[in-house]
């Protein structure tokens, strides 16, 4: 038995691991392997930390989204509305600049009629007193005039009273 392999080896493993307890090596690694494993529940904790003030982060910019997007309607709900105030009022006032202009044309019509008929009457009139003045020059002799013009200037005094 001294003689084979497996017996040398089996004294090798018992003397290592003599020497192993010796120096404390299990505790050294006990202790490595402890200190290892509070490092990795540390970053295991700070991962957790992380991820769930990435997840509040993601909540407010989620909200403040939405919010954004209620806020942006509004206002696009509120210019619809002002625009169609708008375009209510610009009617009204097309509208009314349209009804004035409309009764300015009317009036200025109505004028133009009345200074052509006032013009259209001077003209008739002025025709008339050219034609009497014809008729009468003609048909009329110096006595006849005197005559007539006694009665005309009698008529006056009772029409003037």
């Amino acid at each position: 038995m001294i003689h084979t392999g497996e017996f040398w080896v089996l004294i090798g493993l018992i003397v290592f691991i003599a020497i192993a307890v010796r120096f404390k090596v299990p505790a050294l690694i006990g202790g490595l392997l402890d200190k290892r494993s509070i490092a990795i529940a540390k970053e295991i904790e700070d991962a957790r930390k992380l991820r769930d003030e990435a997840q509040q982060l993601l909540a407010t910019y989620q909200r403040r989204q939405k919010e954004a997007l209620q806020e942006a309607d509004g206002i696009i709900v509120q210019a619809k509305a002002e625009a169609e105030r708008l375009a209510v009022e610009t009617r009204k006032a097309l509208e009314n600049q349209i009804e004035r202009r409309t009764k300015m044309a009317e009036d200025k019509i109505a004028q133009a009629e009345t200074q052509a008929i006032q013009e259209v009457r001077a003209i008739a009139a002025d025709v008339a007193v050219g034609a009497a003045r014809r008729v009468i020059g003609g048909t009329l002799d110096a006595s006849k005039d005197a005559l007539l013009i006694e009665k005309s200037i009698g008529e006056l005094k009772s029409k003037l009273h």
